[in-house]
Formats: structure tokens, C-alpha cells, sequence
């Protein structure tokens, strides 16, 4: 059977990953599913840092590249920080915190047709999420629930509403996962994992979209169980559906999206360390009106238990 500490360096925890719950109606949510190297393999604790980044240049308009100049905004780059921390009890249940931290640019056309670009480096928003992973003794099924907390900025001088690094929305973030081998020599194995974030509230005329994020993958075990150093590739893809944001400081004839996403990826371990990381493709993208996409995105994830 394909150990679920091996797996857990290659599928994520929805519930963690890049600060879910990132206020990004650019596309940052699939970021949350996928990641993979939080899954709970008993009990105890572990901490990480991942980095992600988007940098969203095309425009796509339906499901196609758009003229540049039916958008005034250019370009969106992302540099997502995220520290996080979980830790499980014996009985399977457990918790995990992650804070997100932002450097964002925005380049977009201003009044008179000038083209201003603004930055923003700031916390985002925070999540708290409670854990139950007590289906089966090895932890290979898993539900999470919690929060998505109003602690990032959502003023800042030039971004849009569905730019900021914060929503100013309290959401319900609901999730799960599932593991399993596929060989019985253990060295194949396939894995489900799935999250909603459902905005509670509004705040200042705006509220985000709900939005639905989904992986599917496959693992291989390239080295044994016991080896000082593992090495996991594996491959995997993403879904994503957002609906319209609302209210008065919304942009709903430009915003919402279905993508789909192919992500080949590797997880590097040792007795207590992890290091993965994958490189996303869009095979699939539908947006409404006009919205930047990135042609590739990138992750990566360093963590440690103890």
C-alpha cells in the first residue's frame, strides 16, 4: 500500500496551501488545492513556508485570447509567502493556521489613458481550519472546515476590489480529501482532494464570488519507503469555478471563471523534511468579459515535522 507519508508530500490538504482563502478573483484559489505536502500521516505537528507565483499578462475574453487593448488592465504579478502550521491529536482530529503574505503589482490604465502601475506588499488573509482525519488508521481520508478571516488590506491606492490581497469578507472554507493505492506493490497511488469558500458577508459594497477548487492526481513511489532521501513525481489536474463577485464596488461583467489546469510536480524527502514543487498549465480557461490569465504558474513548498 502506498504509505500515506510518502503521499503526503505530494497531494495537498486543501484546507492549506497558499494561504487559501487568498482574496484573488485573478485566479489565486486553484493555489489551495494540489500543493501537497501537508496531509496528516498520524499524529504531531509540522510547520512550512510556500511560495507562489502568478504573473497574469493575456488577456482572455469567453474561452480565448483577447485584443490587449479591450482591457485596461495589463498586467497582475504575484509573489504569495505563506507560513503555516497544523497539528494533529491521536484521536485524528487537528488544527492548522496559515498566514499569507502578498508582494502584488498592478498595471492598469488610469484616467486620461495613462498606464500607472501600483504595488502592494501587505498580510493577507488569514485561515483557521479544524481538521478530522480519524476515518481510518493510516489518515487517508480527511474533512476540514473553518474560516477565511478579514485580516488583509483591501484599500490600498489603485487595485480594484477583486485585486486587493484581502476580500474584507469573513468565508466559510469547507473541505476534503481522499488517498488510495492503485498497485499492490505500493508503488502507485491516486488521490482526490476538493474545497468550497463560501463568502459569509459583504464589506464596503463588495463580495466575492464563492468559488470551488479541485485536484486530481497521480503519485509514484520512485524510491523506497525506507530510503534516507525519497523522491515522489507525480502529475495532477486542477479545477477551478468562481462565480461573479456582487455589490456596488464589484465588477461582476468582468469577473468569474472555469479553468482547468495540468501540473507535473515532484515532492524531494527525508525522515523529517519535505521540499515540493510543480509547474501549472492552462488547458482550459473560460472567463467572463475580459480578464488577465498567466500562461504558467509555480509552486513551492518546504516543511517539517516534528
Amino acid at each position: 500500500m502506498f504509505r500515506v507519508r510518502v503521499i503526503a508530500a505530494v497531494a495537498a490538504l486543501l484546507a492549506l496551501a497558499p494561504g487559501l482563502a487568498r482574496a484573488c478573483a485573478c485566479g489565486c484559489g486553484v493555489f489551495d488545492v494540489g500543493d501537497a505536502t501537508l496531509i496528516p500521516g498520524g499524529a504531531g505537528s509540522a510547520a512550512w513556508l510556500s511560495y507562489d507565483r502568478l504573473d497574469q499578462t493575456q488577456n482572455w475574453s469567453g474561452a480565448a485570447g483577447a485584443p490587449g487593448a479591450d482591457n485596461g488592465d495589463k498586467r497582475i504579478s504575484t509573489d504569495l509567502f505563506t507560513l503555516g502550521y497544523q497539528h494533529m491529536w491521536k484521536s485524528g482530529f487537528g488544527l492548522m493556521l496559515e498566514a499569507p503574505f502578498y508582494r502584488r503589482s498592478f498595471t492598469t490604465t488610469t484616467g486620461g489613458g495613462a498606464l500607472t502601475k501600483f504595488t502592494h506588499d501587505s498580510i493577507g488573509d488569514v485561515r483557521l481550519m479544524g481538521v478530522y482525519s480519524g476515518f481510518s488508521p493510516d489518515m487517508s481520508t480527511g474533512l476540514s472546515l473553518g474560516l477565511k478571516l478579514p485580516t488583509g488590506s483591501f484599500t490600498q491606492a489603485g487595485f480594484d476590489r477583486d485585486v486587493e490581497v484581502g476580500s474584507g469578507t469573513t468565508d466559510l472554507i469547507i473541505g476534503g480529501y481522499h488517498l488510495a493505492p492503485i498497485d499492490q506493490a505500493g508503488r502507485w497511488s491516486w488521490f482526490a482532494q476538493g474545497q468550497w469558500d463560501k463568502p459569509l458577508d459583504s464589506r464596503a459594497g463588495y463580495r466575492p464570488g464563492a468559488e470551488g477548487d479541485a485536484a486530481i492526481g497521480l503519485a509514484l513511489a520512485a524510491s523506497p519507503v525506507t530510503a534516507k532521501v525519497g523522491f515522489t513525481p507525480m502529475l495532477q489536474l486542477l479545477a477551478s469555478v468562481r462565480a461573479r463577485d456582487s455589490g456596488p464596488a464589484a465588477d461582476p461583467a468582468n469577473n468569474g471563471y472555469e479553468r482547468l489546469l495540468i501540473a507535473p510536480g515532484v515532492e524531494i524527502r527525508t525522515k523529517t523534511w519535505k521540499l515540493y514543487g510543480d509547474v501549472e498549465f492552462p488547458v482550459y480557461q473560460r472567463v467572463n468579459g475580459n480578464e488577465l490569465v498567466a500562461p504558467v504558474q509555480f509552486k513551492l513548498i518546504v516543511s517539517r515535522s516534528f
